[in-house]
């Protein structure tokens, strides 16, 4: 029974991601044809550039939304420890993504480079293109903070693509504003190359971010001292810890360590001494999955004094 609030929390969560994520198709198909329609007034290059970009984003939207759902499915026979990594593939396939549109971008505006065109009905196209970006920035903004707060790698990673894509936006803005006002059209591709770079660096970090959590990354330094601070605080009885080893995949934390119990200690008081830990580390660490492997005093491995609930324990990781 105690475990059902944890539980109902992480159903909450579930769902607000999922709801995103389906969101995330049919805003992304409608900031792409304001996009397109921009360039159909317009005729520019850059503003091309963009639309295709934002075509990656809608087949991108597509992705995370089933690899979300399918992520978030309980464990089952053939996967005892859930379906959490989809999400960094999902995050990883969004990454090389974002370089796919950043090298198309290139490859546009490259050509255009040595026959610019003057542009058609710019001030119109500039203003249908800027509601878009605003739209994007709004969503990548939301999608940023749920995917983070709510550990959904595929959630965050569309974010910072689509906020790659406003940062696309802005500066196509700009240089097309200097373009009509200065009168040199060669502004036009010259600035799309310059945004293409950043969308480059954009992916390698979504890449790298995802790859991470794929070789079963520690958890975060503050993350790994609540863990710290609640076996602390909660392992009165015991003699302290060691070997404690922890991964991160996706809203789930796997977390597992040594607990030294005196050799006199039941049974049945060691394990309230689990309960009790199990409880602190779940509320400092919500999703998380611990494996406590309790052993009597004499057996513990030599490491790190440090100081629990009055005694001194040997901790140490990875001994």
């Amino acid at each position: 029974m105690k475990d059902k609030p944890v539980n109902t929390a992480l159903n909450k969560d579930r769902a607000i991601i999922e709801r995103l994520a389906f969101w995330g198709i049919p805003i992304s198909i409608g900031v792409m044809g304001l996009k397109m329609l921009a360039w159909w007034v317009t005729g520019s290059v850059a503003l091309l550039s963009d639309g295709m970009e934002s075509l990656v984003n809608v087949t991108a939207a597509f992705i995370a939304y089933f690899v979300i759902r399918y992520a978030q499915r309980p464990a089952d026979h053939d996967h005892q420890f859930g379906h959490h990594k989809a999400e960094y593939i999902s995050a990883v396939v969004e990454g090389v993504l974002i370089i796919v549109a950043a090298i198309l971008i290139i490859q546009e505006a490259w050509g255009a480079l040595f026959s610019p065109e003057a542009m058609q009905a710019p001030w119109l196209g500039l203003a249908i293109n800027a509601v878009a970006g605003v739209i994007n920035a709004i969503w990548a903004t939301i999608l940023i903070r749920v995917g983070t707060k709510h550990r959904s790698p595929a959630l965050a990673a569309d974010g910072h693509h689509i906020m790659s894509d406003v940062v696309t936006s802005a500066g196509v803005f700009v240089g097309l504003i200097l373009a009509v006002v200065t009168g040199y059209a060669i502004l036009d591709p010259l600035l799309a190359i310059l945004v293409a770079i950043n969308i480059l660096w954009q992916g390698y970090k979504v890449i790298s971010h995802s790859l991470g959590g794929l070789m079963d990354k520690a958890l975060e330094p503050d993350e790994e001292a609540a863990v710290r601070d609640a076996i602390t605080a909660h392992s009165a009885g015991a003699l302290g810890v060691h070997d404690l080893r922890s991964r991160r995949a996706g809203a789930a934390a796997f977390i597992d360590f040594h607990l030294v119990v005196p050799a006199s200690m039941t049974v049945g008081e060691a394990h309230d001494i689990c309960d009790r830990l199990e409880d602190a580390i779940k509320e400092a660490i919500p999703g998380a999955t611990l494996a406590i492997h309790v052993e009597p005093e004499g057996e513990r491995a030599h490491g790190q004094k440090v100081e629990v609930e009055g005694h001194t324990s040997l901790e140490g990781m990875g001994e």
